[in-house]
């Protein structure tokens, strides 16, 4: 079948994303046609099974041959993507409207943009509300979207959980992206810098055997809040192993070995202004020193092979322009780095650099 995947606020990443993804869980598809936006793909209808476990995707769409084959809707909008154009909205929409009236009664409702969001779709009562798409690239692709992305359920296990750090937490959705880039679909999972647990979350939701640590017993005990609410509003049988561990020692804590790593550490204190060169240099310098026996001590508890999802700070200097500190030393440790990606917005000062590693020991 053909398919159009809409990526999120940060293409590049969800991109990344959508393509570990399909390793991960071996969608086989052929790419017909991109843009920064969105993928053209032939694959098979497994995808749309899989789709919530996506954290950068917005909407998945189902691509028909034309509008006599769309599906009657009492209610639908239309969403554009390759355009930002009302008038031609408009006439399209009427177009939609006209085949649907053939069957019943039809109305379209206005989205806030040229495109209706996934929060926008649910609130008017997503799936029997129809959202039509049309991508213009080299050709006018037409389409329906079949899965979207759950803003509130990412809400729910954002800012619902009993246990919170505003600002110091992983968003739910990078967790999600994370584990997807990883590509690694079951075993045992480590977060050895857990907070409050948002990553283990993640792991519990995807089926992981979960572990996490930190060096604060409060913390621990906070995730451990957060792993028992988890378990009760999303029937997780689950449950995860966390234990209070300094991350440089973590074989001292932890028997066996894992076959995931997932986590985002202490990346240094906060920012009051863009630093120069110099000082981003500096500072990266200083907290690699702490990273360095972190990855020593990861290498004492990875499988063969494992793979390790870590963030790394970046700096957006006072230049605009953003500094990533190249680390020849995880070769030496013998991990090899698959990808790089950043995360990030505007306002942001310090600049997530996620790395995807290969232990290869």
């Amino acid at each position: 079948m053909e398919y159009a995947v809409i990526f999120g606020k940060n293409p590049e990443l969800s991109e990344a994303e959508f393509r570990a993804f399909a390793r991960r869980f071996g969608i086989r598809f052929s790419e017909l046609e991109r843009s920064r936006e969105w993928l053209v793909f032939e694959g098979p209808k497994k995808v749309e099974h899989l789709f919530h476990r996506l954290g950068g995707s917005l909407k998945l769409v189902r691509l028909v041959d034309g509008i006599e084959e769309l599906e009657y809707s009492k209610l639908f909008t239309v969403s554009f993507y390759g355009k930002d154009d009302w008038k031609l909205w408009r006439k399209l929409g009427s177009d939609v409207k006209r085949h649907f009236r053939e069957s019943g009664p039809a109305k379209f409702f206005k989205p806030r943009n040229v495109y209706a969001m996934p929060a926008e779709l649910i609130l008017k009562g997503f799936p029997e509300v129809r959202d039509v798409v049309f991508i213009f690239g080299r050709r006018e692709w037409i389409g329906e979207t079949v899965r979207v992305a759950d803003p509130f359920e990412l809400k729910k296990l954002d800012v619902e959980r009993p246990r919170q750090r505003a600002i110091l937490s992983i968003p739910p959705r990078l967790a999600r992206i994370m584990v997807n880039l990883s590509e690694v679909r079951e075993g045992k999972a480590l977060d050895p810098f857990c907070g409050v647990g948002t990553v283990i979350q993640e792991l519990l939701l995807q089926g992981f055997d979960a572990y996490g640590s930190d060096i604060n017993p409060s913390i621990v005990n906070a995730a451990k809040e957060n792993v028992a609410w988890l378990k009760k509003e999303f029937r997780v049988k689950r449950s995860a192993h966390l234990e209070v561990c300094d991350a440089k020692k973590l074989h001292r804590c932890f028997r066996g070995r894992f076959d995931l790593i997932v986590s985002e550490p202490y990346l240094g204190k906060p920012l009051r202004k863009k630093p120069t060169r110099g000082e981003a240099v500096e500072m990266a310098r200083k907290l690699d020193s702490f990273y360095f026996p972190v990855f020593e001590s990861f290498s004492r508890v990875m499988k063969r092979n494992g793979r390790v999802v870590f963030v790394f700070p970046a700096y957006r200097l006072s230049d605009g322009s953003i500094y990533r500190r190249e680390r020849g030393w995880l070769r030496r440790l013998d991990f090899e780095v698959l990808g790089r990606y950043l995360d990030f917005e505007e306002r942001h000062r310090v600049v997530r650099d996620i790395h995807v590693l290969r232990y290869r020991g």
